[in-house]
């Protein structure tokens, strides 16, 4: 029984501190995951200009996000250029890879893509990538094998630009099996993982789900036999939620759960069916997504 782990690292303090504490979480049971790293500017304090919109305040009050992520990461970039992640954290990088987690690229500057991708064009989105790419590899002296994009949002535009870069699968949707993307009829070549379950801020505040609750509740979506994929953010897991998580993953492991990176799920070399990626919605989560039809 396999549960993919996707760690999606957006901020400076994500991957100064979380991530040191995940890869000691980690280790100390043996466990492989797959990081993704935003190498750029840390903007992301901009996202307070979204309190203006009603579902995501909501979010924020439910999920209460300045406890989960502090006020450093909710004012970063608003009033000052965002600092350079990947520049400052080379070595917590580094680190993550020399523990032998799979090292994955999340985005150079996550609020601009977050914010913005809807509109890109292919030349835009490889610009993006490029720049984010060299950023990556540059601070961990090796390049990422797979990517994921940020709060997943992808498009078309997307997926045919990927394609150009040597990546051996990617996550960039929601849904519930490992596919092989096709855009305007036709079927790309890099895999796409989807994350199969709720993430913490997605899942507390709703339903009656609480954080002393959110393992039991996370644990009763783990199916066998069918595709699990987690995602944590070093932000949120590699700070005040860090026992929380260390508790699920031993209650994961006593009901006979193993925990993998992402490209240990895709197997040997059975063909995987096809599929769209099209815009949808989530519950516990504001605006567009991507999702696997």
């Amino acid at each position: 029984m396999k549960i993919g782990l996707r760690i999606d690292v957006d901020t400076l303090r994500g991957t100064r501190a979380g991530v040191p504490a995940l890869c000691r979480t980690l280790a100390s049971r043996s466990v492989r995951a797959s990081f993704f790293f935003s190498s750029g500017p840390d903007n992301m304090g901009r996202n307070l200009w979204r309190l203006l919109k009603p579902a995501f305040l909501l979010k924020m009050l439910r999920s209460n996000a300045p406890g989960l992520y502090g006020w450093d990461i909710l004012l970063r970039g608003t009033f000052w250029p965002g600092p350079m992640i990947g520049r400052a954290c080379a070595p917590m990088i580094r680190d993550s890879v020399r523990d032998g987690h799979e090292l994955g690229f999340h985005a150079w500057d996550h609020y601009a893509w977050q914010q913005g991708i809807g509109a890109w064009d292919e030349a835009r989105v490889r610009r993006a990538l490029s720049r984010g790419l060299d950023a990556l590899a540059g601070a961990a002296g090796a390049a990422p094998s797979c990517s994921a994009a940020p709060a997943w949002k992808c498009t078309p535009a997307v997926l045919n630009v990927k394609e150009e870069f040597a990546f051996r699968h990617n996550s960039d949707c929601r849904g519930r099996s490992i596919f092989l993307p096709v855009v305007a009829g036709r079927t790309l070549a890099q895999p796409q993982i989807p994350v199969t379950l709720p993430t913490f801020d997605e899942a507390v505040g709703r339903k009656g789900v609480t954080a002393e609750t959110y393992n039991d509740y996370l644990m009763g979506l783990c199916k066998p036999g069918a595709l699990n994929v987690l995602t944590i953010h070093a932000e949120v897991e590699g700070g005040v939620c860090s026992g929380l998580f260390g508790n699920f993953l031993d209650k994961a492991m006593a009901a006979g759960f193993r925990f993998y990176a992402l490209g240990d799920l895709l197997g040997g070399a059975a063909a995987l069916p096809r599929g769209r990626i099209v815009r949808g919605s989530l519950e516990g989560r504001e605006g567009w997504i991507s999702m696997q039809e």
